[in-house]
């Protein structure tokens, strides 16, 4: 029995996912504005014309990177979220679920929080459509908890954002093999989440 040959589709998804990955070691270790499509293409194996036949520009990888980024946190959060059965529980679990996805994927997340400026009007207003999604699903568990009057917050909206950001904010410093782990970082952030907003 013989394998067939992957058809000509098969080969050019494979060949943008390596392209996406070159982008992802590129961008984190250089930066967005200092990488060149030359850089990625060698990243990849590829020559840097082979780039354009897959991305029509740089921005448009980085584009692609950020868009990924923020859709695999948005569905985290609403697993985490449906795991919850009361507003507290909601809260905790998004917060844990939220610090693990970046301390594990620490490299998209500072690419995606950083380089939000790198991408061009109409990619930035896509990007900032779903970061406005996982606000509103904070945003959500913290109205049912001042509903319950188990919360004690005035600014849902700036709570919400000062709750998420310090999941956030770990890709600033985290380093992957240190002594501490994801989820280290996701029971931390959950017991500061909760202290933030439960009503004493």
């Amino acid at each position: 029995m013989t394998t067939e040959a992957p058809s000509a589709r098969a080969r050019s998804a494979a060949t943008r996912e390596r392209l996406i990955d070159a982008a992802v070691e590129a961008f984190a270790q250089k930066g967005f504005a200092a990488t060149t499509t030359r850089d990625i293409a060698s990243r990849a194996g590829m020559s840097p014309a082979a780039v354009y036949v897959h991305h029509a520009t740089k921005e448009d990888l980085l584009f692609e990177v950020s868009r990924r980024g923020h859709l695999d946190a948005l569905a985290i959060i609403r697993e985490a979220d449906a795991e919850g059965t009361t507003p507290l529980e909601r809260v905790r679990s998004m917060v844990a679920a939220f610090s693990r996805w970046h301390a594990v994927n620490s490299r998209v997340g500072r690419i995606v929080q950083y380089e939000f400026d790198a991408l061009t009007p109409d990619h930035r207003q896509a990007i900032a459509g779903y970061r406005r999604d996982i606000e509103r699903q904070m945003q959500r568990a913290l109205e049912s908890g001042v509903a319950d009057g188990d919360f004690d917050v005035a600014d849902i909206k700036g709570t919400a954002l000062a709750v998420l950001s310090l999941s956030i904010d770990l890709v600033r410093w985290y380093s992957p093999g240190g002594s501490i782990t994801p989820d280290d970082l996701a029971t931390l952030h959950s017991e500061l989440a909760a202290r933030m907003v439960v009503r004493h």
